[in-house]
């Protein structure tokens, strides 16, 4: 009755995976709208743009249960950088967002000529790791103006899904791999200064006291 083998396993835990991830981006996006969070909308809709070709990329890659993360990761960008242009901060003002738009549009082209998805892939993944830093910065100097809880739901969608992964190969791996550590470094580093700000908190309050 329940014959369920590994392989549809992972296809469902993939399916999760999505859905937690997008579940991620709703409390991402509540957050914004009640002006807890403002972000950055070089990076989001950076991150949009190259969502969308990271996940046509990896899906031609032959990605199958871990491709749901991937869309919503460009869905989810998408919406959040529609509300940044009124609930956000920054512009396109950097060589960095630069850079990143060229070498997205660059990584399409490449993909067309050589007719190889793995160039693309590659190169936004490369891409990408430019465009988080502004992120990155922001969490650091002012953890306050990124939610917390919805880069973990990100993170812990990222992690069921590297086990969702149908065969261990670099095209199929690469992708979950990097998602995970990205978020890892965001988690980290806004659980450090929470950490911190309520060390300081108490302190500040047993001094009162």
């Amino acid at each position: 009755m329940f014959d369920i083998n590994i392989a549809d396993w992972k296809g469902i835990l993939g399916i999760v995976a999505g859905v937690i991830a997008f579940s991620a981006y709703i409390i991402y996006i509540y957050s914004i709208l009640k002006g807890k969070t403002k972000p950055n909308r070089a990076t989001w809709w950076i991150w949009a743009f190259m969502g969308l070709v990271l996940a046509l990329s990896y899906d031609a890659s032959g990605a199958l249960n871990t491709v749901w993360v991937a869309y919503v990761e460009f869905l989810g960008p998408f919406l959040i950088g529609v509300l940044s242009l009124k609930y956000g901060e920054g512009g396109f003002q950097d060589k960095v967002d630069l850079i990143c738009i060229f070498g997205a549009i660059v990584s399409v082209i490449l993909w067309i000529i050589f007719n190889n998805p793995m160039i693309a892939l590659i190169t936004n993944l490369a891409i990408d790791s430019f465009a988080i830093i502004p992120t990155i910065k922001k969490s650091y100097i002012r953890p306050e103006g990124e939610d917390f809880w919805g880069w973990f739901g990100t993170g812990f969608a990222d992690t069921l899904n590297l086990f969702a992964v149908e065969r261990f190969s670099f095209a199929i791996l690469l992708y979950p791999i990097y998602m995970l550590v990205s978020d890892l470094i965001i988690i980290t580093i806004l659980a450090i200064k929470k950490k911190r700000e309520e060390i300081f908190y108490f302190k500040a309050r047993e001094e009162i006291l």
